[in-house]
C-alpha cells in the first residue's frame, strides 16, 4: 500500500511540517501495512522539499529507499521495485519528473 502523506499545502512552519512526517513516517512503520509514502512537499520556494530529503538523508537504513519524484518513473529500477511492492498503484506523478513529492520506501 502507498500512503500519501500532504505537508505542503497545510500552511505548516517547516518544523511542525517535519514534525508531522516524522509522526506519520513512526505510525506506518509501526501499523505495518504501508509499504511506502508519497510525501508532498509542493514547489514553493523548495525550503519544505530540502527539509524533507535533508530529514530523509538523516535516517540512514531505516527506509529501504528514498525516492525523489524527479526520479520517479518506469525507467527508474528502485521506483518500479518499490510500486511492485505496494501493489503497482496508480499515481499520477509517475513519470512527471514532479520536484513537488518524495517517495519513501519502508522496510
Amino acid at each position: 500500500m502507498l500512503k500519501t502523506i500532504d505537508i505542503g499545502h497545510k500552511n505548516y512552519h517547516l518544523d511542525s511540517a517535519l514534525s508531522v512526517l516524522e509522526t506519520e513516517v513512526s505510525k506506518a512503520m509501526f501499523a505495518g501495512k504501508v509499504r511506502a509514502l508519497k510525501i508532498v512537499h509542493g514547489h514553493g520556494e523548495g525550503a519544505l522539499r530540502s527539509a524533507v530529503r535533508e530529514w530523509c538523508e538523516e535516517q540512514e537504513g531505516r527506509f529501504k529507499a528514498v525516492i525523489y519524484g524527479e526520479d520517479y518513473d518506469m525507467f527508474h529500477q528502485e521506483s518500479v521495485n518499490m510500486r511492485s511492492a505496494c501493489g503497482n498503484p496508480k499515481d499520477p506523478h509517475l513519470g512527471l519528473k514532479n520536484r513537488s513529492v518524495t517517495y519513501i520506501w519502508l522496510w
